[in-house]
């Protein structure tokens, strides 16, 4: 099973949470981005229907896949605040 971890960290001013390279809107507290990227792990492990899926890679070329609805990655909140405060 795949894993996708969200890392909430400062971003632009404020809060954001990323994943990978890819970070989400700012959020003006820390407690909204957290509140935030669990919101979205909850849905990321959400089942659906099957369907195709089309995507574009990092060098622009786009991939037609077939998604079953149910393979849906583990997904974790991890917040950088509470690294920081251990380092």
């Amino acid at each position: 099973m795949t894993k996708v971890v969200y890392k909430v960290v400062q971003h632009d001013g404020g809060w954001a949470y990323r994943l990978g390279d890819v970070y989400s809107e700012t959020f003006a507290t820390h407690s909204d981005a957290l509140q935030a990227a669990r919101i979205v792990a909850a849905e990321q492990q959400v089942g659906g229907e099957p369907e195709e899926i089309s995507w574009q890679d990092e060098n622009g070329v786009w991939h037609t896949e077939y998604s079953d609805g149910g393979d849906r990655p583990e997904a974790e909140v991890v917040d950088g605040e509470d690294e920081q405060r251990q380092a």
